[in-house]
């Protein structure tokens, strides 16, 4: 049984290491068409860019107040965050971490004090930083990685797309994150509901004895068919990008059921494919959602009403 990453109101936080690959837009795999970061992003808010790009389809956020949070504390700690929805736009962002007193990270002198001098962050810097982000972008995968707070950063993306994913619903039912709960044993589906330069993401974990033993995240087209089998794509985006998805997924596949059979593994540990940046966020923030459900034994599969754009 693998052993708990958390622990109430006992734990050490760790601090993992995420290579970040190339910056720009990545699987620019098609020639006519957008490159496919619209599609790896799985953007379920409208991005900043929505003025030159028209929306042909995905679900609208509904005005309400969304809320998350941990049920367990993790060296003291646990995350909440509150999302405001207003004419159907992000208007507040209030994720934070806060002791069993309700007291936030960001005013413990002594913890900012010593994660500066390790990572050159703290809560006080990343935490406001991330919520600004949130705001800007409209969408969890626009909010960039804050170096020396990946595994925070992850985590954000992750609880601000399940807040996306409840808003486009309209459900304001508060979501309970059981975090560190042993995984339980099943199979756990994430799809994205709209296709997006042909393809969507399906996703499907296996949990056995405790441990994730199968990873299967694909791009899939209408006929069900692997973006690995796209000759052209390939070709084209192993020419512009240095990758090609036959290359990339199996990775992420790989690199994910390796990382989750480490103590306190987590999706953060999976390091990003330089010229897969967007897919390996991607890949990133749905392999915690899963995990999210295996801590809960919820095997309902998890429905992404991605939205898609075309200029």
């Amino acid at each position: 049984m693998k052993k708990k990453r958390f622990v109430t109101g006992f734990a050490v936080l760790a601090f993992s290491a995420l290579v970040l690959g190339a910056c720009g837009a990545d699987d620019n795999g098609s020639s006519n068409s957008s490159s496919e970061s619209s599609t790896a992003q799985s953007s379920t808010a409208k991005s900043t860019t929505e003025s030159s790009a028209k929306v042909v389809a995905g679900g609208d956020l509904q005005d309400g107040t969304y809320k998350l949070e941990e049920k367990n504390y993790s060296n003291g700690y646990r995350a909440v965050f509150e999302m405001v929805v207003k004419d159907g736009k992000i208007t507040e962002s209030k994720y934070d971490n806060v002791n069993e007193n309700g007291e936030s990270k960001t005013k413990d002198a002594e913890y900012n004090k010593n994660m500066e001098a390790k990572s050159g962050t703290n809560p006080e810097k990343y935490i406001p930083e991330l919520n600004d982000q949130f705001l800007k972008a409209q969408s969890a995968s626009g909010v960039e990685v804050v170096t020396g707070a990946t595994h925070s950063s992850e985590s954000f993306q992750n609880y601000a797309q399940q807040l996306i994913q409840a808003a486009q619903a309209g459900n304001t039912d508060t979501i309970e994150i059981d975090n560190g709960a042993d995984l339980k044993d099943g199979t756990y589906k994430l799809e994205e509901k709209n296709y997006s330069n042909g393809y969507r993401v399906q996703f499907e974990m296996t949990v056995a004895g405790g441990k994730v033993t199968e990873s299967n995240f694909d791009y899939i087209d209408k006929d069900g068919k692997s973006k690995q089998d796209d000759t052209e794509y390939n070709e084209n985006m192993k020419a512009k990008s240095g990758t090609e998805p036959k290359t990339y997924i199996p990775t992420l596949n790989d690199e994910f059921v390796k990382a989750m059979g480490e103590e306190d593994g987590s999706p953060a540990d999976v390091e990003v494919v330089t010229g897969a940046t967007h897919s390996s966020h991607s890949f990133i923030m749905y392999a915690q959602q899963l995990v999210n459900a295996a801590e809960k034994g919820d095997t309902q599969t998890i429905e992404v009403d991605n939205i898609v754009t075309e200029k």
